[in-house]
């Protein structure tokens, strides 16, 4: 497996996909898959479910084969030929925490994946449900993850240009950090990513975050996937992205 500085000449979506890596060196995302590399020896397989809200089920993105569980699928069949990868969008707009439980059973571990990445609790934090109940629920959805034999990766919630409207957004994330340390679970650090992304001359405010001020959009659907498929393919292969400034700012 080569990286993407030894592939050869970039191409155009190679060189706008260096954006999507400005701040990568601050917001490091080294996920633990030990089952993932054990099943990619044995059989030359990959299946990853992606169980979440409405980030998963791609709300925002211009069509579908641009939600980011489409866009990860594409960017790990391309840099890993070899392997036979299936990326499984379990997506419901809306879901809390709880109704992804209640769902994990049929929808993740029948599928048989070794990955589970869960993107969950903002509309836990909109709703604000309880920090207490949402820790517990987040340790019985891990626990199953694991009984199964699945590797979980826990995304963190999005930045929002407009977070003040949910007065207890941090500390809902602060919950899901401290359950993933105390489950000693990766997580996906979507929230410093996106922000570090808000803060550069790389993107328009308007390739983040939709005009509703929440959901996510072509652009910021497509880097979530790049990143996520750098932290996967350096886990399983070692292979390493280029992470260079990218050039021409935006904005």
């Amino acid at each position: 497996m080569t990286s993407t500085a030894q592939a050869g000449p970039m191409t155009l979506a190679g060189m706008t996909d260096l954006r999507c890596r400005f701040g990568a060196a601050q917001q490091p995302f080294q996920p633990m898959l030990p089952a993932a590399k054990k099943a990619l020896q044995e059989t030359g397989k990959l299946t990853i479910v992606a169980l979440g809200s409405s980030t998963t089920a791609g709300a925002g993105a211009s069509e579908s084969g641009r939600s980011y569980p489409a866009v990860l699928e594409a960017e790990l069949k391309r840099r890993m030929p070899d392997t036979e990868i299936r990326v499984i969008n379990k997506g419901i707009g809306g879901q809390s925490a709880y109704d992804m439980l209640m769902r994990m059973d049929s929808d993740v571990v029948d599928e048989k994946p070794t990955v589970l990445i869960w993107q969950t609790v903002v509309n836990d934090a909109i709703r604000d449900i309880g920090e207490e109940k949402l820790a517990k629920i987040l340790r019985k959805g891990v626990k199953k993850a694991r009984a199964a034999d699945i590797d979980m990766v826990l995304m963190d919630l999005q930045w929002l240009p407009r977070e003040d409207r949910y007065p207890k957004y941090d500390e809902y994330r602060a919950v899901l950090a401290k359950t993933a340390d105390e489950m000693s679970v990766s997580v996906f650090p979507r929230y410093a990513m996106m922000k570090s992304w808000s803060k550069s001359k790389h993107f328009t405010a308007e390739e983040l975050v939709g005009m509703d001020g929440l959901h996510m959009v072509d652009a910021s659907y497509r880097c979530l996937a790049i990143r996520i498929a750098d932290g996967i393919v350096g886990e399983l292969t070692g292979a390493k992205p280029e992470l260079v400034e990218p050039p021409n700012p935006t904005n």
